[in-house]
């Protein structure tokens, strides 16, 4: 299973300064500790975290997570997107092999139409 999430605290928090710009890059480097701390394939962008994995383990991983961001706020906001397909390992990147081969076969096609409309 592959789990995209985005984990973030708002409100304040006691005991905790805020950061004057509103950012909450300190808040977000803990849940992506917990995410590397726990060994499974992962990916950060500037958005989400990916991590893949069986149900228990992932989803031990996200509490985690969530966990670690709740001291930076007075609540924590979750968004969660799940990809559930039983048997498949390695969709952290098969997915997105899989899309750049579609891109790459679309640009050839398109390259073979504008020859054949002599658009060259």
């Amino acid at each position: 299973m592959l789990v995209a999430f985005s984990v973030a605290p708002s409100g304040t928090a006691p005991h905790t300064p805020a950061a004057a710009d509103g950012s909450v890059h300190d808040a977000v480097a803990a849940a992506v500790k917990v995410v590397r701390d726990s060994g499974l394939p992962h990916r950060t962008t500037s958005m989400f975290t990916e991590i893949e994995g069986e149900w228990d383990e992932v989803f031990a991983v996200v509490k985690a997570a969530t966990d670690a961001v709740m001291p930076f706020g007075s609540r924590v906001s979750l968004v969660l997107k799940a990809d559930i397909r039983l048997g498949r390992t390695g969709e952290l990147d098969g997915k997105i092999e899989r899309l750049e081969t579609a891109i790459a076969a679309l640009e050839v096609d398109g390259e073979a139409a504008r020859d054949a409309a002599g658009d060259r």
